[in-house]
């Protein structure tokens, strides 16, 4: 580990500290070259964390032992919360209790405000140039959910005469996550289509959607066998066949998306914010094939989980996605 010697400037802190990073790993950690005693005192110096996250790059992860506290979950929190308040650009992702200290792992964010911007859309990009005019009519972006929410939503077909087209198109990846959800409907309710009037696909990993949604003609079940993820790891006792159908483990999703909306005329998207999801939403930009996407319907949380790989929040990953031109909506689902 290669280290470096960092000198603050304030006497409020220990007069050395030691900056070690892991190149192969991305780890920048912080230490201390005094006595437990001056660490006792300044727990957490402001510069030190600062200086970290200063050299930490995006989506790296920085580590520092601070103050000295036991391994209740009270006392933990105590003491991360000084190092939380300083952090402009990081996430505390993780708090444990290392010899008698408490270890404060954080992430450093990537520039999501303009993560999905960076993408160069291409110039005859239908959705960005048929939705422009009415990106100023859409619902505030809110922190948590509001009552009657659905009701709150400004649907894009309000603005255009979306029932008229000939090829309409939904697509809901993940329904899975919400069978046992409290929604009546696995359609988006009060919305100005009719869903007869739709084309559906329900891509999951879990077949019970195709028991409990595939009940007329015109939908459709996609098995994806990737939105399992970590969640048949996590959840033994729900463990799958991974194959069930005995289909080609590789499957690509993204051709099989391209090739069902490049002849819609309406195109409507209802996905979670997971991992897989978030990274196939970064394809769509990368490929272009976004622009053939009308309107998103993006369900996220800020867990864990529902991190995107920049580490950026749900409010960010909305924002960069409305200042890129797409038409979407926050959706809120028990």
């Amino acid at each position: 580990m290669d280290q470096k010697w960092f000198e603050p400037r304030s006497k409020r802190v220990p007069k050395r500290v030691w900056l070690g990073f892991q190149k192969s790993m991305g780890v920048l950690v912080g230490g201390n070259h005094t006595s437990s005693r001056d660490l006792d005192k300044v727990s957490v110096p402001a510069l030190l964390v600062l200086e970290i996250e200063r050299v930490l790059r995006p989506g790296g992860i920085g580590a520092m032992l601070v103050g000295i506290s036991s391994s209740s979950p009270n006392s933990l929190i105590r003491s991360a919360t000084p190092v939380s308040s300083i952090l402009k650009t990081s996430r505390i992702v993780h708090v444990g209790h290392v010899h008698g200290f408490t270890l404060v792992v954080f992430q450093k964010r990537m520039e999501t405000v303009s993560y999905f911007e960076q993408f160069q859309l291409p110039a005859d990009c239908q959705s960005h140039t048929n939705n422009k005019p009415f990106m100023e009519f859409l619902e505030p972006l809110v922190e948590q959910k509001p009552m009657g929410f659905e009701k709150k939503i400004t649907y894009l077909p309000k603005f255009i005469n979306a029932a008229s087209k000939k090829r309409l198109v939904y697509i809901d990846v993940g329904a899975g996550e919400h069978l046992n959800s409290s929604a009546k409907s696995w359609f988006l309710p009060s919305y100005p289509v009719d869903r007869k009037a739709f084309n559906v696909y329900f891509v999951d990993h879990n077949t019970s959607v195709m028991l409990s949604y595939v009940k007329r003609p015109g939908i459709t079940f996609v098995y994806h066998p990737d939105l399992a993820g970590s969640k048949a790891k996590a959840n033994p006792d729900t463990y799958q066949d991974p194959n069930p159908y005995g289909e080609d483990d590789g499957f690509d999703f993204l051709l099989w998306f391209k090739e069902t909306v490049h002849f819609a005329d309406f195109v409507v998207l209802k996905m979670n914010a997971g991992e897989v999801e978030l990274k196939f939403l970064t394809e769509l930009f990368k490929s272009g094939t976004i622009c053939f996407v009308d309107e998103l319907f993006l369900r996220c949380s800020n867990r864990a989980d529902a991190k995107d790989a920049s580490g950026g929040s749900c409010m960010d990953i909305f924002k960069s996605l409305r200042s890129s031109g797409v038409f979407v909506h926050q959706w809120w689902e028990d």
